[in-house]
């Protein structure tokens, strides 16, 4: 079996005195990689297709959230989810610095179970991320989208509910918090369907407001059109760790 430098790390219990002794074991190919090319640019970790490319970082991460559940301790739990990020692309802040170029917008739930960077492998320069309470489309977040998409030339939207959404769950309730919360939760409101469990509602949710992105914005409306922009709408599942595309 290989042992890569993070599962070394692991093992062997380093600490910062061991940390020298373990360096020698790093593959010369990944230190060849390691260090800056003048030809990369924001744009070199850019995956051919971004939707496959979410696809499969949620992929590995339901992979080892599901490992860790089955864990034992904290420790054993910290080792299994240590092994992502292990194979990215990652580029060097010399370039993150100047200038970003990410291949994925993400509008989501500000909820702190469901951060769009980690549910999907993604490293620092990848998504370009809106989060509210509810993944609702206020306007400041359809505003942040058209700079992704005018500006950095995002090709896919994702908007993402999740399991057991607390602010769906208000929605339904007509739950007054303050005036600003029921400002924030009216457009989830909108979108109810009665009879529905509150799965179906978050996923409706999620889909009204995926819709709702060209309808508000001509710049996203006109991308799609041109074929520049592909929006679709997800589901995190909390428990399993997966993204079910809606």
């Amino acid at each position: 079996m290989t042992l890569n430098r993070r599962s070394f790390l692991f093992r062997s219990g380093l600490n910062a005195f061991g940390l020298a002794a373990a360096l020698p074991f790093i593959h010369p190919a990944k230190a060849e990689a390691a260090a800056p090319s003048s030809k990369e640019s924001a744009r070199s970790c850019r995956p051919k297709d971004p939707l496959t490319a979410l696809i499969d970082g949620n992929a590995r991460f339901a992979d080892a959230w599901q490992a860790k559940n089955k864990a034992t301790d904290s420790n054993e739990r910290a080792r299994v989810m240590s092994n992502l990020w292990l194979d990215h692309c990652f580029l060097p802040a010399s370039v993150l610095e100047e200038s970003q170029s990410p291949w994925a917008s993400i509008i989501s739930c500000a909820d702190s179970r469901v951060a769009p960077e980690w549910i999907f492998d993604a490293a620092a320069g990848d998504l370009f991320v809106v989060r509210s309470a509810g993944n609702t489309p206020f306007d400041e977040g359809i505003a942040s989208l058209e700079f992704g998409v005018a500006v950095l030339k995002t090709p896919l939207i994702l908007v993402l509910g999740h399991s057991n959404c607390g602010a769906v769950r208000a929605a339904r309730a007509n739950h007054s918090l303050t005036p600003l919360f029921d400002q924030l939760i009216k457009p989830i409101q909108a979108n109810l369907v009665p009879g529905d469990t509150l799965m179906s509602a978050i996923k409706t949710n999620a889909q009204a407001t995926a819709q709702q992105l060209t309808t508000r914005s001509d710049v996203l409306a006109n991308a799609v059109q041109a074929g520049q922009l592909q929006i679709e709408a997800g589901y995190f599942d909390i428990a399993s760790g997966k993204v079910s595309f809606l």
